[in-house]
């Protein structure tokens, strides 16, 4: 918890500027729709238990794969 008393005077904020703002909007719903899906899965897994470790995918190709959406990201440094 926080050292500072309950009546504490709450500081000014300084406004961000139209584009930091919107920046930080998209930021915000990218990390909300993550956490959906994580949230989704583990819900899955209370309601039903684990999935069988035959029916899944090897951490070696999904960390390939991942891997490769990075790098078609990254911009081609010349």
């Amino acid at each position: 918890m926080s050292d500072q008393p309950a009546n504490a005077p709450v500081p000014e904020r300084q406004l961000l500027d139209e584009h930091a703002a919107a920046s930080v909007l998209a930021y915000a719903a990218d990390q909300r729709a993550k956490v959906d899906v994580l949230a989704s899965v583990l819900e899955d897994i209370a309601a039903n238990g684990y999935p069988s470790p035959e029916t899944g995918v090897l951490w070696e190709t999904a960390r390939d794969a991942h891997l490769a959406r990075l790098a078609d990201e990254q911009p081609r440094v010349a």
